[in-house]
């Protein structure tokens, strides 16, 4: 009795495990084992909860035990001791801040792999060596073989969660190896299978340094009902990973992904003298379960991700959770592939390093002694600790502290054999590997305008889309970059609405929600599935409408997501940066000749210098002289000459164009020559009749700088007046120039020939939204052509925006005209609306963007904003009908004749029912946010507008009064 309550207290105390061999096993009597087992009571690893896969699980995971498997083998073999606490599981550390309300252990989580990351206690340490004797035990006995077990796994009754159960998976994912891409691919592997409803548990049990998390693995292993093997090249030096391929070969539900070899390549090492029979099984189990044919490679990590996902959905029977396919999406990239995109190779390569490292990661070559880490990942993640270390002549096994002779001459070699199976890895690894550089999550690219930061930034999305799971795009002008963030909504098929809020069982403040609705799309887009986020053309660090930082809205930890930022900014916060300079004088000259490769005598040359020289080798301005030279059919020399008789008017400044803009403006004049000269090539070929294309061109400069519909630009040109020929005084100067244009294909057109003449021009560029024919201006297009006119066409803007069948497509645009019709902050209106023209705006245009921002984004402050801007509008407009008509009592009878304008009772009364709609709009949207005494006098002043207009009993006025009782009765609640 008193060994066995010795025995009891050993094992509370931590865990107690002692393997043995096969013939040990058969040959000594329970008692004996129990006897044994009782003297030995000091652990040969000491239980660490820190490598623990017992955090966190997948919600969809149900509750079941695998003690039961006939597959499962423990590391102990004891009989079970018939006592209260054998029934007990590994419970997770208690100061653990994760899924604070589920304690069990976990089928998703993988060890943290920081070597750093030791417990404070001096007896809890992650890694010990035993006493080197050659009688021990060999090593555990492997879930690989047929042999019963039964486990002994205890944990001490101060555990908090000691009636834990194993949550059941679906898949296990092995790997082996310290690759950050290859954690990427496997984490993104789990990620994408969890979001079609298969539970999955990954990890690299080479990194666990505790008998817990073993026997956690063992357990999941053994009732898992596929198993998903990511071979690489270190998979095969680790002895566990080449346990678990046999162990899922045998029972055929094996699934392998070879990430950056081959099958070819696997079984070449068969050739490899050094190779034993269980290496030799476990490349046969691979070879012949690659019915599949998965192979990751960095080119196609998305497709073998998605075609992983689609193979275990039939196998398993799930159905997809949601509709979202890893197939290539037409519209996930704004523009086409720019096939004549060249150089900045340099500039890729450093995006690449920064992102991704170079080249595989290296693990430490040095054999670890007297137990220390020696760079491996907590102790385990070695290749040299998937083999033995020697010392004093004997073979210590570093995998869970035991010590043994050596498995196999493949996994030993001291004196480095020729045919050394891990000399031939290493060789491939090492080959293919670069010095390992520590990758970043946020690059920004910054340069001058027109220097080619979004063409670099769109090949790099091209090039590298393989890797990620989608590729998000959003500009990151100050205006709109709050709208674009929360657009992102779409793309992850999230719902950041408001009606949401109603359902949550209390009033939450208006900060709350928006909060709310950005912690949302963060939460989703910081995760373990990786997104390429570019912000082009970032203009502050600080958001335009309240000023928050940057941080807030992309945070340190972006999980699997990488964020590029184009900017023009030299620095942002404490971003990498890649300083782009401009382009060398061998690929400008490729671009000044245009589509057409054309090659010109050496005198004409000299004159493309002169270009390259005028315009700084900006590709930009590139660009558009070869478009010209490309389309006109005209000489360089001819050209050159006619730019520069091209004269600068001297012009104001335009209101609606900023300080960096119109400095831009001054300090590049020969690029406002060559755009000037297009305007007039323009007009001239088109001629007095249309104008199409150059009407576009001058109202697209108003639009907000995303892809705008050709039918709604078409739309917009149409409502400007065709004025006289603004270019006549150049047409006897350009006379000459002119000429070249006759037979070039600039006629009148239709609309979408008209604005694909303005992409072939250099002055806009395709993209590849759908429905119908999109396009976008540069940004430098965008703020000459604002200097040019800022009268008559951003009022035709704004008046072609009426047409916009979608508001959800075109939000952008909306806010642009709204910053046009109202202005905001300390910008002034731009255009002036008549009564008549301001109701029909208000009501077709503002009134429909503020409900669409605070219900579908979350956007209240903004939407209020807006809606209480309308309402000062409509007032502004009360107070001259009422000016007019007292001017007109109390003037003379001869002001009264002279006198044509008469106030339409008929629009007055429009803008009053309107002003009460606004103010009932605004009551409601009070409401939700909690502001009833606000909301309640605006309901009051609409009831007076409604019940003296329409009656005390029409069905409006009702209505508002129904509302009134809502913010009455909820405020006496509070």
């Amino acid at each position: 009795m008193r060994g066995e309550e010795e025995q009891k207290e050993a094992s509370l105390a931590g865990l107690t495990i002692r393997t043995s061999s096969a013939a040990s096993l058969s040959s000594k009597k329970g008692k004996d084992l129990q006897t044994d087992n009782a003297s030995d009571s000091s652990p040969s690893i000491i239980n660490s909860p820190f490598n623990s896969p017992s955090l966190v699980s997948p919600p969809s995971s149900a509750f079941v035990s695998a003690l039961q498997s006939p597959y499962i083998s423990p590391r102990a073999t004891q009989p079970p001791i018939t006592t209260t606490t054998t029934n007990h599981k590994p419970s997770p550390p208690v100061s653990y801040k994760g899924s604070q309300s589920e304690d069990v252990p976990s089928s998703s989580y993988t060890p943290p792999s920081d070597q750093y990351e030791f417990s404070d206690d001096p007896s809890d340490r992650k890694l010990k060596l035993s006493a080197c004797t050659p009688d021990p035990a060999p090593p555990r006995i492997s879930f690989s073989f047929p042999v019963p077990r039964v486990s002994l796994a205890k944990v001490s009754v101060s555990s908090p969660a000691t009636n834990t159960k194993l949550r059941s998976s679906d898949v296990f994912i092995g790997f082996h190896g310290q690759n950050p891409n290859l954690v990427r691919f496997c984490k993104w592997l789990k990620s994408e299978l969890e979001l079609q409803g298969i539970a999955c548990f990954v990890a690299d049990r080479a990194k666990y340094s505790d008998t817990q998390s073993h026997e956690i693995a063992d357990r999941v292993i053994c009732s898992v009902t596929y198993g998903i093997m990511v071979v690489s090249c270190s998979s095969l030096l680790n002895y566990l990973s080449l346990e678990e391929v046999r162990f899922f070969a045998q029972k055929k539900n094996l699934i392998p992904i070879f990430y950056g070899t081959g099958p070819s390549e696997i079984m070449g090492l068969l050739n490899c003298n050094a190779i034993d029979k269980e290496c030799k099984e476990a490349i046969d189990g691979l070879i012949k379960s690659h019915e599949f044919k998965l192979e990751a490679n960095e080119s196609n990590w998305r497709s073998c991700v998605g075609k992983t996902a689609t193979i275990l959905r039939g196998k398993l029977g799930r159905k997809s959770v949601v509709d979202k396919e890893t197939v290539d999406r037409i519209d996930e990239l704004p523009f086409p592939r720019n096939r004549s995109f060249l150089g900045r190779e340099k500039e890729i390569t450093e995006m690449e390093m920064a992102f991704f490292g170079n080249g595989e990661y290296l693990e430490s070559t040095t054999p670890s002694t007297k137990g220390e880490a020696s760079g491996q990942s907590e102790g385990l993640a070695d290749e040299e600790s998937d083999a033995v270390s020697t010392r004093n002549g004997k073979f210590i096994s570093l995998e869970l502290g035991k010590c043994s002779e050596p498995r196999s001459e493949a996994w030993i070699d001291p004196n480095g054999g020729k045919n050394s199976l891990k000399r031939l890895l290493k060789t491939k690894k090492y080959r293919n590997s670069g010095n390992c550089k520590s990758s970043t999550s946020v690059v920004c690219v910054n340069g001058v305008p027109g220097i080619g930061k979004t063409e670099l930034a769109l090949e790099f999305a091209y090039r590298y889309s393989q890797r990620y799971k989608m590729v998000l795009w959003i500009g990151g002008e100050a205006r709109y970059f709050r709208q674009n963030l929360l657009n992102l909504s779409f793309s992850l098929g999230l719902d950041v609405s408001a009606d949401a809020e109603k359902d949550r069982g209390r009033l939450r403040s208006f900060d709350e929600q928006e909060f709310e609705a950005f912690k949302r799309i963060k939460r989703e887009l910081f995760r373990d599935m990786p997104y390429l986020l570019v912000i082009d053309n970032l203009e502050t660090e600080k958001d335009w409408w309240e000023g928050k930082d940057l941080n807030d809205l992309i945070p340190r930890n972006t999980g699997g997501t990488h964020v590029l930022i184009t900017t023009r900014l030299p620095k942002v916060m404490t971003f990498d940066t890649v300083q782009l300079p401009v382009l060398p004088s061998s690929d400008a000259m490729v671009l000044l000749r245009g589509r057409r490769k054309k090659d010109y005598p050496a005198e004409e040359v000299e004159i493309l210098k002169l270009f390259e020289e005028k315009l700084g080798r900006l590709s930009y301005g590139l660009w558009v002289i070869g478009s010209l030279l490309s389309e006109l059919s005209i000489p360089p020399s001819a050209l050159f000459e006619a730019v520069n008789k091209v004269q600068m008017e001297e012009r104001s400044a335009s209101p609606f164009v900023n300080l960096n803009d119109e400095q831009y403006c001054k300090s590049n004049p020969f690029v406002a020559k060559v755009l000037a000269f297009v305007l007039a090539v323009l007009e001239q070929a088109e001629g007095n009749r249309n104008l199409l294309s150059l009407k576009m061109l001058l109202v697209g400069a108003w639009f907000a700088p995303v892809p705008i519909s050709v039918n709604l630009l078409a739309a917009a040109a149409k409502n400007m007046p065709t004025s006289g020929n603004r270019f006549s005084k150049w047409n006897k100067c350009l006379s000459h120039t002119f000429a070249w244009c006759g037979g070039c294909g600039l006629g009148r057109r239709s609309e979408e020939d008209a604005a694909f003449l303005l992409v072939r021009l250099g002055l806009a560029r395709m993209t590849n939204r759908q429905p119908g024919c999109w396009i976008q201006f540069h940004p430098i297009t965008q703020t000459f052509a604002r200097r040019r006119d800022y009268i008559l066409a951003p009022k035709a803007t704004v008046q072609g925006v009426r047409k916009i069948d979608n508001p959800l497509l075109n939000l952008d645009h909306l806010w642009a005209s709204a910053f046009l019709v109202f202005g905001f902050k300390s910008e002034p209106p731009l255009v002036q609306l008549q009564a008549m023209d301001m109701v029909l705006y208000i009501k077709r245009t503002a009134l429909p963007l503020a409900i669409t921002a605070f219900t579908t984004f979350s956007r209240c402050n903004s939407a209020l904003e807006l809606l209480k801007v309308c309402t000062n509008v409509l007032e502004e407009v009360e107070k001259s009908f009422v000016s007019q008509i007292q001017d007109w009592r109390q003037g003379s009878l001869c002001w009264k004749k002279k006198t044509n304008k008469k106030v339409d009772e008929y629009v007055w009364q429009d803008v009053t029912l309107l002003k009460a709609l606004l103010l009932e709009t605004r009551a409601k949207l009070l409401l939700r946010g909690g502001h009833f005494d606000s909301g309640e006098e605006l309901c009051r002043t609409c009831i007076s507008i409604r019940t003296v207009m329409l009656g005390h009993n029409h069905e409006l006025t009702l209505s508002t009064q129904e509302t009134l009782a809502k913010l009455v009765i909820m405020r006496s609640k509070i």
